[in-house]
């Protein structure tokens, strides 16, 4: 595939690109932002891409990538560091509430739940998982469309399952 057939390809998926961009940004402008920096970092790279494979989905990973490598960039930015020997009591809430360790436990519990997940289900629900429609996923697949929404369903059931104690956590801070 020449550089320009890529380029044509590339500009033919805009559309698409441009609602899922707003789905992460909620913002028109932030969007075309996004949109933009998605295409020219796969314009950039089309050597990269291997042909045959799955240009949307290829684009839409560049994307949530770009957007997760800009809030974090734009959070390291924005961290305010106290140096006063004097730290009020909402910095010091602020600092407990915020604890990163948890949060990677927490990560850690959700991928080893979704290694628990036999194939059949990992493959489909991880797929609607990054964007991809149910119809999509069944042409990947080659099976029917109903079958790929049965096994996200019962995806989602075994996850809530490995994950109840979070559920737990949200329940009673919901209540609190």
């Amino acid at each position: 595939m020449t550089k320009f057939e890529f380029n044509h390809l590339v500009n033919h998926h805009s559309v698409s690109l441009r609602s899922y961009a707003l789905n992460f940004t909620k913002d028109a402008e932030d969007a075309n932002d996004l949109v933009q920096d998605t295409m020219l970092k796969a314009i950039t790279y089309y050597n990269k891409f291997k042909e045959g494979t799955n240009l949307k989905g290829w684009l839409f990973t560049i994307m949530k990538n770009t957007f997760i490598n800009n809030y974090r960039r734009l959070v390291k930015t924005n961290t305010l560091i106290t140096q006063s020997e004097d730290i009020s009591s909402a910095n010091l809430s602020y600092s407990a509430t915020k604890n990163q360790a948890e949060s990677k436990f927490v990560l850690g519990d959700i991928d080893k739940a979704l290694s628990q997940l036999p194939e059949e289900y990992y493959v489909p629900f991880i797929r609607y998982f990054e964007g991809y429609k149910y119809h999509e996923i069944a042409d990947m697949l080659e099976i029917p469309i109903g079958t790929v929404k049965t096994r996200i369903h019962v995806a989602r059931g075994i996850l809530k399952k490995y994950l109840k104690t979070y559920s737990k956590d949200i329940a009673s801070t919901e209540m609190a």
